[in-house]
């Protein structure tokens, strides 16, 4: 059934009313596949708020070490569905095998809030997990924001706009690195204007149609320094994610932050779910790079 509806969103991007079409099937996807089904979490999870709305909470992994580094994880769904559940595959197995604390974040959905609040869920969010850090078990100087889709563009927007952080009470220096996964809104104008009908509506909900907001909310218009230490840019082969993660990079770099941008085998859909599903597989090409990452930035 769902490599039938994968066939039928394919379609819908090229066929008249694809928009609304692809909506629809969207909707029945996200209402087919529920949050971490298959998922091998690891054991210990414990639940926590973060806030006082019932999406303001998280999952947090102890590390076997105490004093470990923190990878801290956000969901994608379009800015409007999906939560912490979506840290599926191995993430939290693999990132305490490599010594780390692992969390999965909630943060409430559009159109409910605005993206505004959604990026500063998530600063709040690592606000309340370094300021427990000692309670916890990890490191709260060594923590790394990762995110895939929306999530991508929530944690490059919390590490190019650092007024995200401040009003979460952190300093710049709060996050050791932030890893993007596949995304394709860090310039939200440009994504409108170039990115087809699948997503258009999507990106209007959540963005609006002022240019000054769009141009607030893109993290490569926001990419002047300062910024969050160093950037780790990952996507599959599309054509807008892969134009819009070389632009950020570019932005980035020449602003003086350290950005590497990488790009992995994997097409349209099924490889934008891929590299979220297998991060943190070892037969996955794009796990070793992020380990080998995250070994450079947590030892500096």
């Amino acid at each position: 059934m769902i490599r039938s509806l994968l066939f039928l969103l394919a379609l819908a991007s090229v066929t008249p009313a694809s928009a609304q079409l692809g909506g629809r099937l969207r909707d029945l996807i996200a209402n087919r596949r529920q949050p971490g089904t298959g998922s091998a979490q690891a054991p210990g999870k414990e639940e926590m708020s973060y806030g006082s709305d019932s999406m303001q909470n998280l999952d947090y992994w102890r590390p076997t070490t105490p004093g470990s580094p923190l990878v801290i994880y956000v969901h994608g769904g379009g800015w409007k569905r999906g939560d912490k559940g979506l840290a599926a595959g191995e993430k939290s197995v693999h990132y305490l095998q490599q010594g780390y604390a692992f969390a999965s974040l909630n943060y409430r959905l559009v159109p409910s809030c605005t993206v505004e609040e959604q990026a500063a869920d998530v600063a709040h969010a690592v606000a309340f997990l370094v300021r427990r850090a000692e309670q916890l078990g990890f490191d709260g100087k060594r923590v790394v924001l990762m995110g895939h889709s929306a999530g991508a563009h929530l944690v490059a927007l919390v590490g190019t706009d650092l007024s995200y952080l401040k009003q979460a009470e952190l300093s710049p220096k709060a996050l050791r690195g932030v890893i993007p996964l596949d995304g394709a809104a860090y310039d939200v104008a440009r994504q409108i204007t170039e990115g087809g009908d699948f997503m258009h509506d999507t990106y209007l909900q959540a963005f609006g149609t002022d240019p000054e907001r769009q141009a607030r909310l893109s993290p490569t218009k926001q990419a002047a320094a300062p910024n969050a230490p160093a950037f780790l840019i990952l996507h599959v082969q599309r054509v807008d994610g892969t134009a819009q993660s070389i632009a950020l990079g570019e932005a980035l770099r020449k602003a003086g932050t350290p950005a590497e941008v990488k790009g992995f085998e994997g097409h349209g859909l099924q490889g934008h779910a891929e590299i979220n599903r297998r991060m943190g597989d070892p037969a996955y090409p794009a796990t070793p790079v992020v380990d080998a990452w995250l070994k450079k930035v947590f030892e500096k």
